[in-house]
Order: C-alpha cells, then sequence, then structure tokens
C-alpha cells in the first residue's frame, strides 16, 4: 500500500481501458491527473476510494482530506482550422482544454494566445447538474473576447475526440448559453443568439477607414459589431482598410469589429459574401468569423426571403458558413480540420470562477 500524507491509494492508478495499456496517473492530495489523457479531476471523492467516470477517462480516486487549488503542469492544446474541410484554410484556433475547478489567471490565458497567435478557446469541464457540459471563454493575445464562434466550433470538435463526448456539447458563456451538435458527415451546428441588426447612422470616419462608402450600416446588440453592406461583392473584396484609422474608430464608439457585408455574385454557389475587421482587439482580419454570422443571417434572411443560407467569408484564406435562423437563434454550421495536437507544459495558476 503507497501513502500520500494522509491518503491511501487503495487500488493501482492507472487509466482504464480506453487507452489500452494501463497509464501511470500523478496524485496529489484531492486531485487525480492522468498523464496520457490529460484528463483532471479537483474535489476527488473524500470518503471512500471509487471509480470516478470522467470526461475523457475512468480514474480510481484516492481518499484525501487536503484540497488542492492549481492546474497540472500538463494540459491538452489544439490549433484547428474551423470552417473548412482542408488544412490551412478557414479560420485557425487555440483550444486549450482545462481540467475541472476554477480559471486559470486571465493574463496566463492572453499569454497561451500570444504564444499560438490565435484566438483561442478556453474550456473546462462542468459537474453534473450545472446546467451545461463545459464552461467557455475567448482570448486574443490582447483582451478577452465577448464571443468567438470559430473557436467554439473547433473546442467541439477537439472534444469529438473523445468518443464518450456526446453529440450535443452544450457550452455556459459570458454571452449566454451555446450549444455544438456533430453530425454524421463530421459537420458541426453551432445553436447561437441572434444578433438583430438595427440600422444606425455611419460613425464619423467610417467611410474613409474602410475605403468605401457604405448604402447602410447597423449595429448588432450584445454582438457588439457594426455591419455595413456595401453595392456588391467586387467591393467586399478589394476593400483596403486604413487599419489605424479603424481601430481608433473602435474605440471611440465601442465597436467590436466591423463587419462588411453584399449580396454575392449570381452563380457563385453561395449567397452572400463578407469580410471582418477588428484591429482595435489584435485582429487587422479575421479569416472567417462565426459568431459574424449571427447578424450576417437574420439580415439576408429578410432580405432574400430564405431562411437557409450560405455565406463566403472573402479573406485570404476564405471559408463557407451555413446558416439558418430559427427564431431568436441562428444555427452555423461547418467543418474543422486538426493541425496540431499536443499537450501544454506551462502551468498555470489559478483564481476563483
Amino acid at each position: 500500500m503507497v501513502t500520500h500524507r494522509d491518503a491511501e491509494v487503495r487500488e493501482p492508478m492507472i487509466c482504464m481501458p480506453r487507452h489500452g495499456a494501463p497509464t501511470a496517473i500523478d496524485t496529489v492530495p484531492n486531485w487525480a491527473f492522468c498523464s496520457r489523457c490529460r484528463f483532471n479531476q479537483r474535489d476527488v471523492n473524500r470518503d471512500e476510494s471509487a471509480f470516478l467516470i470522467g470526461r475523457v477517462c475512468r480514474i480510481p480516486v484516492i481518499r484525501c482530506p487536503e484540497p488542492i487549488a492549481a492546474y497540472s503542469s500538463s494540459m491538452r492544446i489544439l490549433i484547428i482550422d474551423a470552417f473548412t474541410d482542408q488544412p490551412f484554410t478557414g479560420n485557425p484556433a487555440g483550444v486549450c482544454l482545462l481540467g475541472a475547478g476554477t480559471w486559470p489567471d486571465e493574463a496566463w490565458m492572453r499569454r497561451v494566445a500570444g504564444e499560438l497567435n490565435h484566438e483561442t478557446a478556453f474550456a473546462r469541464p462542468l459537474p453534473d447538474g450545472a446546467g451545461a457540459d463545459w464552461a467557455l471563454r475567448w482570448f486574443t493575445p490582447a483582451a478577452e473576447s465577448n464571443v468567438c464562434g470559430h473557436a467554439t466550433l473547433a473546442t467541439a470538435h477537439a472534444l469529438r475526440t473523445d468518443p464518450a463526448t456526446p453529440l450535443t456539447v452544450r457550452f455556459t458563456s459570458g454571452f449566454g448559453p451555446l450549444i455544438a451538435r456533430t453530425h454524421d458527415d463530421g459537420t458541426i451546428t453551432l445553436d447561437f443568439p441572434a444578433a438583430l441588426p438595427d440600422e444606425a447612422p455611419a460613425p464619423d470616419g467610417l467611410t474613409q477607414a474602410l475605403d468605401a462608402r457604405p448604402l447602410a450600416t447597423y449595429r448588432t446588440g450584445a454582438l457588439g459589431d457594426l455591419l455595413a453592406v456595401v453595392s456588391d461583392e467586387a467591393t467586399v473584396r478589394s476593400l483596403r482598410p486604413d487599419f489605424t484609422a479603424l481601430a481608433g474608430l473602435a474605440r471611440r464608439t465601442g465597436i467590436r469589429g466591423f463587419i462588411v457585408t453584399a449580396a454575392a455574385d449570381r452563380h457563385s454557389g453561395y449567397d452572400f459574401v463578407s469580410r471582418y475587421f477588428a484591429p482595435q482587439g489584435g485582429i487587422p482580419e479575421d479569416p472567417v468569423t462565426g459568431s459574424a454570422h449571427t447578424a450576417l443571417a437574420p439580415y439576408w434572411t429578410q432580405r432574400l426571403g430564405r431562411d437557409s443560407l450560405t455565406g463566403l467569408q472573402g479573406s485570404g484564406r476564405t471559408g463557407r458558413v451555413h446558416t439558418a435562423v430559427h427564431g431568436d437563434r441562428v444555427h452555423l454550421t461547418g467543418q474543422a480540420v486538426t493541425v496540431f495536437d499536443g499537450v501544454l507544459q506551462a502551468a498555470a495558476s489559478s483564481h476563483p470562477a
């Protein structure tokens, strides 16, 4: 029998059969961590040794009275191209799968996003009865984002690498409840709240900053973006914005980012085209912006008279988002490709949730 402080390990600390050969688990008081699948579990059973059904694997749990409030030094991290079925296209996102417990320090999460040089989703599993499966936050190297569609799609894709993950995953976030459903063909549908556009005057300096005169502009409520409609697809594709001017305009007006859109050319295979700029948040141009389509979908549904549409985001990497409006919700469907899957070794300190 092996003892650790006041804890008795009554069973071998191994990861159960999903991985094939047993894998060692590191244990400290009130904490279990599998070094193979990176499953973390805090607040383990303090009364008796038992099997815990985890998100990733089953772990024999130790009995220990002493809590610990820090993340393991290893956690799974991925880079995933979202809204595409081909690597090195679509929109790359970082995904960091944390252990259960409190969030890491926000400055540390920004540094991880900076290390990846991508907007990054941080997800931590929630206990049964929490009303959702995972808590989700998004960070750029510069700041926390209020919502990020492509990183949410990437997170759902990452979680599906575990066969035990259900086809429908519920997230809780500062933007509200979000749902991701994986289909038999591998596509993923995100269920997001609609950001209904409300026509508003163009802020001073917008035409000069975009290098194009919008036909109309709209605010998007809690999303925080400005939607600018221009005359045609060629105008969208040829935009050469002044990013310094756009960043200054965003800071003065509280705008998160700028969506520029137009109807697609005939026979193009998609219904509308867009581009997205958020230089004040460290993203001069976002390759494919899922969250922007929560405003684009209701706008173009009203204009074109169809609930189900396909949007092309005309950045250099390009990507397609299939949209469907369902009352006050928007379904965004796309694919994703994992291009990197590894272990983050930099330890994170935590703070209260």
